[in-house]
């Protein structure tokens, strides 16, 4: 850090509450990165309690040219949260506040730095319902789910984070603050401002609140848990499925070496001699439910399954899901390294899918191992290799570049919740439309806190004498 940029932190630091702006080694180097596998120390790293902090921290910043980085949870993938200009790391963790659950409107209020499983227990408290459910649910905040339009299992039946953002109030890179949207459940008062910040990671301006869309509560649950000696078969049987006019909750699928994986892991035999699985869920009231789930059951037998496993109730499909939330870790117990990629493809192509995974293993000499969201295309296709020798990192890297190329000429997309981050800039070029591209590279060329004046533009014209935005 040069001397002028020190002076000038200290400045920000000395208008700031005690302990709001952080400069010492230890939380630079906690704040240098997330999940993925790049790093870079910020110069200091801020911990706002209030939207006002936050629009002072900004307008400061983009005053003085100073690159922000804007960080939920760090749990993200993609290396979304890397301050890779140094400047400052701006932490939401300590405004983690759910102002409101309201039974009357289905709506809850809350600050970015909540983490999603307590917002989902608050309102389950209240036989509500918060549907996305990213597999990290545990660990991430609200604020980076709506970063990067988190999904999780139940998005096939429920949709992503963006179907359930009704209103944001944000803190634009000039330090102006926007409220967008509301509470109500419909809403076409203009542009659909507030959505269009989700999935933009950051770079549009700081959310510092959340207006969300709440649904009643299912009230019973059930599974089903399908093994199958190929992934041929359990591609039929998802076909089937959907045919049969069933819409699931969730459907997800694992492939042989995820499989072998967890049965290292956790012990269990129950996919010994499976090269494929499937979970599936349904939701409703009980008496249809449990008719339904025995039509299921029926319907997947037509497709030569290894065994099939149900479930009644909350306590029996948590089980199901539990075994599913160690997929990630079993692959990690390998001792290999998880380069975690979250492609999305048409629902049709997912045997196509899995065929590609099994030759890209053949052709570049690595482990693939495949799971996620058959319902909707989402495929977490990780290549495993060891990251100690150079000839597989080559390798992989030369994997990852057939795979987004074959993905995107089956129309897929190179991610569908994870964001693109650091991780994914290297195949931008190739993903993006020639004139979405240029809009960005002309932003990236400039440091986080005044990357999205352009986007900021739009919104201009609407800005009332006080900040506001008028919808």
């Amino acid at each position: 850090m040069n001397t002028a940029r020190k002076r000038q932190l200290e400045r920000l630091q000395g208008s700031l509450p005690k302990g709001a702006l952080r400069m010492d080694e230890q939380t630079l180097a906690g704040h240098s990165g997330d999940k993925w596998f790049a790093s870079h120390p910020p110069e200091a790293v801020a911990f706002p309690r209030s939207t006002k902090a936050v629009s002072q921290i900004l307008q400061f910043a983009n005053k003085h040219k100073i690159p922000l980085t804007a960080r939920g949870a760090g749990y993200g993938y993609v290396g979304g949260c890397v301050p890779v200009r140094g400047g400052i790391a701006l932490s939401l963790k300590k405004m983690n506040r759910i102002r409101e659950v309201s039974e009357d409107d289905f709506v809850a209020v809350v600050q970015p730095g909540v983490i999603t499983a307590a917002l989902q227990n608050a309102v389950e408290a209240k036989r509500l319902y918060y549907p996305p459910d990213p597999a990290s649910r545990s660990d991430c905040s609200i604020g980076g789910n709506i970063a990067t339009n988190a999904g999780g299992p139940r998005c096939l039946k429920y949709g992503v984070t963006r179907d359930y953002v009704l209103g944001l109030e944000v803190v634009l890179p000039d330090g102006s603050i926007a409220k967008l949207g509301g509470r109500c459940h419909k809403n076409k008062t203009g542009f659909d401002l507030a959505r269009f910040f989700v999935g933009s990671e950051g770079l549009l301006g700081i959310v510092t609140e959340a207006t969300l869309k709440l649904l009643p509560k299912p009230p019973f649950r059930a599974c089903v848990g399908a093994g199958f000696r190929s992934m041929r078969d359990a591609a039929r049987a998802i076909r089937g499925i959907f045919k049969a006019g069933f819409l699931p909750s969730a459907l997800e699928i694992a492939d042989a070496f995820t499989l072998a994986a967890a049965r290292e892991r956790t012990g269990s035999r129950q996919f010994d001699g499976c090269n494929a699985h499937l979970i599936v869920e349904i939701d409703g009231q009980e008496k249809s439910t449990r008719s339904e789930l025995r039509e299921l059951q029926n319907l997947i037998g037509e497709f030569s399954p290894l065994f099939i496993q149900k479930g009644f109730g909350e306590v029996a499909v948590e089980k199901f899901w539990a075994l599913r939330r160690e997929f990630s870790y079993s692959l990690r117990d390998t001792g290999l390294t998880k380069l975690n990629n979250d492609i999305a493809v048409p629902r049709g192509m997912l045997e196509p899918l899995f065929k590609f995974a099994a030759q890209l293993q053949k052709k570049h000499g690595i482990r693939v191992a495949c799971f996620g969201h058959a319902g909707d295309g989402n495929i977490h296709v990780n290549l495993m290799m060891d990251e100690a020798d150079p000839e597989q990192v080559r390798r992989s890297d030369a994997a990852l570049d057939d795979l987004f190329q074959q993905v995107l000429a089956w129309g897929g997309v190179v991610t569908g919740e994870h964001g693109i981050g650091v991780a994914r800039l290297p195949w931008w070029e190739q993903a993006a439309p020639a004139e979405v591209r240029s809009s960005a590279v002309e932003a990236l060329g400039k440091h986080e806190a005044v990357l999205a004046q352009h986007a900021a533009a739009v919104v201009a014209k609407l800005e009332d004498s006080d900040g506001g935005v008028r919808l």
